[in-house]
């Protein structure tokens, strides 16, 4: 407990640990609500955890912990080097509350999972088989207003960004606004899908979150980025996907003025060309999007296209509209539907089903609309492999 906080960041808060730039930190994390939501739990006690406690979040935040150099203007990069999840996990949704369409869902329903680590897959139901790939949902460092904030909003500082390609291997970069950083992690998921729609992912907690810290003095970012073995991630998160994608756009725009030495007009066109962009998720209050771009200039990345209807490795669903939420909404609830009618799952699995495999994408914005594909994997049903 003395390691931990509940639903919230605050950067008056204490460290709890002090490192310095270059140091490895072996985190464990908690279930949510001080692990309170274990198997057992039931969706009435976890709305119950939420309703009680008002403007805190539900993740547990491991940290704060202090980076010895770290100074506001700096730029705080994290490795990750290896994630070791617990053996469960949960996915709910909160009756009424929360999630992409909380009046569509008055009821409530909470499933409990075993993760098979060594298959590397967590069972949904006979047949049904989720892919594990281990992130940290939040993952920030303290925002530079003083005072007590919620856990659920992402932002400049990172926080619940809630991008599943945030795995072993990749780092974190995001802005430091405040002396130390102060780093904390939390919201630990074994797996989820581009929208996080009914609000959670697979939910976990982990025995082993092992990253290294790098206080990087020569880089300035206005907003997080994220390195992979073969991509950069750029991010565009607020409250209106519409602006959210605004901020993208510019974000993706100016990493690669940076990354290729070229005019703004001539990396807008690049962008455009090279588009490989997601829904990361639109249940936190800020909305997110992310877009990728190749890391080995000499080569382009391969882009798979989007599909328009279903083909032999995805269920598929479009959303189109001028308004970029409502696309996003169109096309997800139609996938909900489709799992509903094609795969013969109740609406509350196919809510959570949908938010923890279903991928997400954002087409190259045209003119007047835009266009959300929802894509669900053929493979999550095991017998049709």
């Amino acid at each position: 407990m003395e390691t931990t906080q509940w639903g919230w960041f605050n950067n008056a808060q204490l460290p709890v640990l002090n490192v310095n730039s270059g140091d490895t930190i072996v985190f464990e994390t908690m279930m949510h609500s001080h692990n309170q939501v274990v198997p057992g739990t039931t969706i009435e006690q976890i709305k119950k955890l939420r309703t009680d406690f008002p403007g805190r979040g539900p993740h547990t935040l491991t940290g704060p912990v202090y980076i010895e150099g770290a100074e506001p203007g700096d730029v705080l990069k994290v490795r990750i080097n290896k994630i070791v999840p617990r053996a469960y996990a949960t996915n709910f949704n909160v009756p009424g509350m929360f999630g992409e369409f909380p009046s569509k869902f008055p009821e409530g329903q909470v499933k409990y999972f075993y993760l098979d680590l060594e298959r590397k897959v967590a069972e949904f139901a006979p047949g049904i088989e989720i892919p594990l790939a281990p992130f940290p949902g939040t993952m920030g460092v303290a925002r530079a207003e003083p005072g007590q904030y919620s856990s659920v909003p992402p932002g400049r500082y990172a926080g619940n960004i809630d991008i599943r390609d945030l795995t072993e291997g990749a780092a974190l970069y995001v802005p430091v606004f405040v002396k130390g950083a102060l780093l904390w992690t939390g919201d630990s998921h074994a797996a989820q899908g581009n929208g996080e729609v009914n609000l959670t992912a697979l939910e976990t907690a982990y025995k082993e979150l092992n990253v290294t810290v790098d206080v990087l003095k020569n880089m300035k970012l206005e907003w997080p980025r994220i390195e992979t073995k073969d991509s950069w991630i750029t991010v565009g998160i607020d409250r209106d996907l519409n602006k959210a994608l605004d901020i993208l756009k510019e974000e993706t725009t100016t990493f690669l003025m940076e990354q290729r030495k070229v005019t703004k007009d001539e990396a807008a066109k690049l962008m455009t060309a090279a588009w490989d962009c997601r829904v990361s998720q639109v249940v936190d209050v800020n909305k997110g999007l992310h877009c990728f771009s190749a890391k080995n200039t000499k080569e382009r990345r391969r882009i798979e296209a989007l599909p328009e209807k279903e083909n032999k490795s995805y269920l598929v669903t479009v959303g189109r509209d001028a308004d970029l939420n409502k696309a996003m909404d169109d096309a997800a609830w139609a996938m909900i539907g489709l799992l509903e009618q094609e795969k013969k799952l109740s609406r509350l699995d196919a809510y959570s089903l949908a938010s923890m495999v279903m991928d997400c994408r954002l087409a190259a914005p045209g003119a007047t609309q835009k266009a959300v594909h929802c894509l669900v994997p053929k493979s999550t049903w095991v017998a049709s492999r």
